[in-house]
């Protein structure tokens, strides 16, 4: 169906959280009010997050900052694996090495997780199809979505989404209009953050 009006996706990572990932750090409840407090005069249609306590957690601080959006757990909004590549799929160079990164994914986590991926395609992305008005659509999730959503956005191959890797409560914004490719407006965008709650669950090898 063609699109009628603009899709803006805000989607973020949750806020750094414990190393049993029960709950959030202090670390991470700063980053997600800070999140929020960037938002706060988006006018939100509909805000998701994932069911599990860090990304919960992170939501309701965000939503603490907001008016006149509810935010409601979605597990299509999740921790998931959302595509598991054939050696035949991958750069020869990094075969091996994303190959054993997947490797503890259990049998049920290969089938649910490239299920629940199309799932999040059709739930979140796309132009407006169902009225005349834009939407702005706010997702908390986990750093393996973003990067399946914005690899989708670039129509790189289904493996691609590895490799991208989201710090802790940065925003990503991804616009799709009628009857154009979608675009990337922003990545990974932490100016909300202090220059110590930046490019926390990054891997440090690589932080600048």
């Amino acid at each position: 169906m063609t699109g009628t009006a603009t899709r803006y996706l805000y989607l973020a990572r949750h806020g750094e959280a414990s190393p049993d990932e029960s709950e959030l750090t202090d670390t991470g409840r700063r980053q997600a009010t800070l999140l929020g407090r960037r938002l706060r005069n988006t006018p939100f249609t509909s805000f998701h997050h994932g069911p599990l306590p860090r990304a919960e957690q992170t939501a309701r601080l965000v939503a603490d900052e907001l008016k006149g959006v509810t935010p409601r757990a979605d597990e299509v909004a999740g921790d998931y694996v959302p595509h598991l590549p054939q050696r035949s799929e991958l750069p020869a160079e990094a075969a091996d090495f994303y190959l054993r990164f997947l490797a503890g994914a259990d049998d049920e986590e290969r089938e649910r997780g490239p299920e629940l991926a199309r799932r999040a395609l059709d739930r979140f992305t796309g132009a407006v199809t169902d009225g005349t008005e834009d939407r702005h659509d706010l997702v908390v999730t986990h750093n393996f979505l973003v990067a399946w959503l914005v690899r989708d956005a670039m129509h790189a191959p289904k493996w691609r989404w590895l490799g991208l890797n989201h710090c802790n409560a940065a925003l990503t914004v991804i616009r799709y209009a009628p009857g154009r490719a979608p675009s990337v407006l922003l990545c990974n965008d932490m100016r909300h953050l202090p220059d110590e709650l930046r490019w926390t669950g990054f891997p440090p090898e690589v932080r600048v």
